[in-house]
């Protein structure tokens, strides 16, 4: 199974965005609430988490993309395994 994760309400009279940064890439797993991107306005910086804990599957808007409220972003595949073992994910956390 498959979920959207889309641009969320930017605040009162923003209608886009752009995609200023990806923190995750095609394969990686996820967890509930862990950022996936940030998104920029002439007005505030977003960050925007995971609806659920999976695997990024999609990247629908690259970096530097200019997006609306509730345009698609990516899909995150639920349960899904990523390629690389979860101890080495957990391992890097922290060093960005």
């Amino acid at each position: 199974m498959s979920t959207e994760v889309r641009v969320p309400t930017l605040g009162e009279s923003v209608t886009e965005a752009t995609v200023a940064t990806w923190f995750k890439k095609i394969g990686d797993q996820v967890a509930v609430d862990e950022m996936l991107c940030e998104l920029e306005t002439d007005k505030v910086t977003v960050e925007v988490p995971s609806p659920i804990a999976g695997t990024i599957s999609e990247i629908v808007a690259p970096e530097g993309t200019t997006v609306s409220v509730e345009a698609l972003l990516a899909q995150i595949s639920e349960g899904a395994t990523a390629p690389a073992p979860t101890e080495k994910t957990s391992c890097a956390i922290g060093n960005h």
